[in-house]
């Protein structure tokens, strides 16, 4: 089969596609999924660095973690999909091929108002989302939330569901550009503000839009130095979820201010997790995000459509904090 194959750390050059082996036929509870279309995330361009290597017992050169496509064959112990079912998922590695071998229990059916494209957009983003926010943070109705990186994919993600849960939804990018586009979009977004290169703005934003309370959850892509000012925009009893290193991944904590305001700080990431983490994920995505893509109220937002073989030219745009939304990658 042909895949994505990362021959070399550093640079662009040290990515294309080949021809590589092809998963074995799947046995007991794996399913073998022909790829249409999947997701590139950061977590790609890391890995191609060599600094964000594959989970053990994934494929260590060959990248992706999110994927659509058809059930191509199953083992024997599958019960939920058969042959020729339309689904999509997660994985730890090896999305990026045009077979990838995973258990049924990380799979969720593609709702048919989704195309290849569109479903290939969704799952690492909204489940991320999803997770961090409600599973991890326990964000609740009439709440609100600021979140970091607004116009990536996992920004865009969180903005739909927070809003279609009854939140009240704050966000940062580094260009006002960005925020404009999302504000077109009418994703759910209640205020913003570009950040820039001082993440001060922010804090002070949120004590203006919020009469100086705060805001109960910070959604935090970003890290570095925005650990700092989500301490001073947090609320009494608030919470922070880290989910990203986007600026680096060490910070100074005010103890101080974490003490006074009761604070909780919260890691978390998606691609470590154990087999069956992944499948409540992926369970919780499937029951609580998916209805409200039938219903018209959330649906992902891609940035540029590539075919696998032009891995590299993806890799560029996401290297240049040009992409707003999903980077999808197609599979004939």
């Amino acid at each position: 089969m042909r895949a994505v194959v990362i021959t070399s750390h550093g640079g662009v050059e040290g990515i294309g596609v080949e021809e590589v082996g092809t998963p074995p036929a799947p046995t007991a509870d794996r399913v073998r999924v022909q790829v249409r279309a999947a997701g590139l995330n950061r977590a790609d361009i890391l890995q191609r660095r060599g600094h964000y290597p594959a989970p053990p017992g994934y494929p260590p050169n060959i990248p992706g973690m999110e994927f659509a496509g058809e059930v191509e064959s199953i083992g024997d112990a599958v019960r939920a999909w058969k042959v020729g079912d339309r689904v999509f998922g997660i994985t730890g590695g090896g999305a990026q091929a045009e077979l990838v071998l995973v258990p049924e229990s990380n799979l969720a059916r593609i709702p048919a108002e989704l195309d290849w494209v569109e479903a290939g957009a969704m799952p690492e983003v909204f489940i991320t989302a999803h997770d961090a926010l409600f599973t991890r943070a326990g964000l609740h109705m009439g709440e609100r939330v600021l979140i970091h990186a607004a116009a990536s994919g996992v920004g865009t993600a969180a903005i739909q569901v927070a809003h279609a849960a009854g939140a009240t939804v704050y966000g940062t990018s580094r260009t006002a550009d960005k925020l404009e586009r999302i504000r077109d979009l009418n994703l759910g977004l209640d205020a913003s503000v570009a950040v820039g290169d001082t993440p001060a703005n922010f804090a002070e934003a949120v004590q203006k839009w919020t009469n100086g309370a705060g805001v109960d959850v910070i959604l935090d892509l970003v890290g570095g130095n925005y650990f700092s000012a989500n301490l001073e925009a947090l609320a009494l009893r608030g919470r922070l979820i880290c989910v990203g290193t986007m600026a680096d991944a060490k910070s100074e904590i005010d103890l101080g201010l974490l003490l006074r305001k009761r604070l909780t700080v919260i890691g978390t990431m998606l691609r470590g997790r154990s087999i069956e983490e992944k499948a409540e994920a992926t369970r919780l995505f499937a029951s609580s995000v998916l209805p409200l893509v039938s219903r018209g109220a959330i649906r992902p937002v891609i940035d540029r459509v590539y075919p696998a073989d032009e891995i590299r030219d993806a890799h560029e745009r996401m290297e240049s904090n040009a992409s707003f939304g999903k980077i999808v990658l197609t599979f004939a």
